[in-house]
């Protein structure tokens, strides 16, 4: 098949394959996305009188029909194409002729690629959205449910001061609320048309790249062409940075939830259908999944960490570095949206063991309890009551966990967890996902053709 800076002359092998990689692989990702964009370029393109209505007309009839076949697997992108960007013009050419080559017309496979990476984000971030905001809602409901139950709590990993299972849970929660807001911004500056930019410095026809953005559903125009190629791969690892965040919250959540389940502990048991077992050790239940969100979240902050290399020193406009991001922005994004699913289904399923829970509160747990009681009954100052309890430890006796619970009534505390908070959060991310899924199908519908 030709590709589509064929000159008359052949590239060595060895070389083609070094740099094609393994591209082909990871744009069968991005065909849909391609002929999407594709069809934008094209109605564009007769807007402004360089294709008539009629060529428009089946040029998107024909890239429609590639997005089905690539569906049922009758489209496919083979070595010799090069990239997904090249089979798709070699198909147009195949079917329609030299209708076919006009395509690419005012165009670079530059601001191409740029683009349909865009559209298919857009489907990854809006499907990564879909499965935080079901997470939270499953922490925020497991928050909920154990509010009261009384749980030791924590700092250096030592016994600290009495505080709730409720309260734990609430804490990965807004957390997670949090990201879902890096994610918003990386979702908005990804939502930028970069079609018209070309090569990196526009092109001498008076294309409408404005109206292009507006048939592809994008927010906005991005003004400058050699900052829209620039920012190949920049918004990606703003993208996976958003997601880098999520996953170390997942990741110490998981440490949380592997060390309260081991049976020195026992304050939580995951079930056994959410574990799997040893080959040689009859009795073990391994948290095989928490463990793996914790291993994947490396491979994640190391996929942000590799476009970042990538950019770091490159001088401006197009260079081929570029096409090293597509896969460690493509892996990172698959990763994610794993471990965010097998979370939620954790804390769907986990056992929480009141009793465990409970046992665990010895005296020495309500020692700032009982400093701050001097303080407020006695008149006591803080730090002589801090030191009167501090040397007479042994003297502590241990109150009732609930009790000691419900007089944290301040905001945010065991007592007022304040889960309104977090209601709100959830559904102004909710509302925000909602909306762009309506305008990104909406946009889908119209230019594949497909019922709103």
């Amino acid at each position: 098949m030709a590709k589509l800076w064929d000159k008359g002359y052949r590239v060595d092998q060895a070389l083609e394959a070094f740099t094609t990689g393994d591209d082909t692989l990871l744009d069968r990702h991005l065909v849909e996305a391609d002929c999407v964009a594709s069809i934008a370029h094209a109605k564009m393109l007769a807007k402004v009188g360089i294709l008539s209505a009629d060529e428009a007309q089946r040029l998107t009839i024909e890239l429609r029909a590639i997005v089905q076949d690539n569906q049922t697997g009758a489209f496919t992108v083979e070595a010799a194409d090069e990239d997904c960007h090249t089979a798709i013009e070699n198909r147009l050419v195949e079917k329609l002729g030299d209708l076919g080559k006009k395509i690419h017309t005012c165009r670079s496979r530059n601001d191409q690629v740029i683009a349909a990476t865009r559209v298919h984000a857009k489907r990854l971030l809006l499907s990564l959205f879909d499965d935080t905001l079901s997470l939270c809602s499953t922490l925020r409901a497991f928050a909920e449910q154990h509010q009261d139950v009384p749980m030791v709590g924590r700092t250096h990993t030592q016994i600290a001061m009495p505080s709730s299972v409720g309260l734990w849970a609430g804490a990965w929660l807004e957390s997670l609320l949090d990201d879902l807001r890096l994610l918003r911004t990386a979702y908005e500056l990804n939502d930028q048309c970069p079609l018209g930019s070309a090569a990196s410095y526009g092109v001498p026809v008076p294309i409408d790249r404005e109206y292009t953005a507006q048939l592809l559903g994008f927010a906005k125009l991005q003004n400058n062409v050699l900052y829209a190629n620039n920012s190949r791969g920049k918004i990606e690892s703003i993208i996976l940075g958003a997601a880098v965040q999520m996953a170390i919250d997942l990741s110490r959540l998981a440490q949380d939830t592997i060390n309260f389940s081991l049976p020195e502990f026992g304050y939580f048991r995951v079930p056994k259908e959410l574990c799997t077992g040893s080959s040689i050790m009859p009795q073990k239940r391994n948290p095989c999944g928490l463990e793996l969100v914790r291993a994947k979240t490396s491979t994640i902050l190391a996929c942000q960490n590799q476009i970042l290399g990538i950019l770091k020193g490159l001088p401006s406009g197009y260079n081929r570095d570029f096409q090293e991001t597509k896969r460690p922005f493509l892996e990172g994004m698959s990763q994610i949206g794993g471990c965010v699913r097998v979370m939620d289904l954790t804390f769907q399923k986990l056992e929480v063991c009141e009793d465990k829970l409970l046992a665990a509160f010895t005296p020495e747990v309500f020692a700032t309890d009982e400093a701050l009681r001097l303080v407020v009954e006695e008149k006591m100052p803080f730090r002589d009551a801090y030191r009167q309890v501090g040397t007479h430890l042994e003297s502590l006796s241990a109150l009732d966990p609930r009790e000691a619970l419900s007089k944290r009534t301040h905001a945010g505390a065991p007592a007022n967890l304040r889960l309104d908070v977090a209601d709100e959060a959830i559904e102004a991310h909710r509302a925000f996902a909602r909306k762009q899924l309506g305008k990104f199908t909406g946009t889908l519908a119209a230019l594949l053709d497909l019922p709103a």
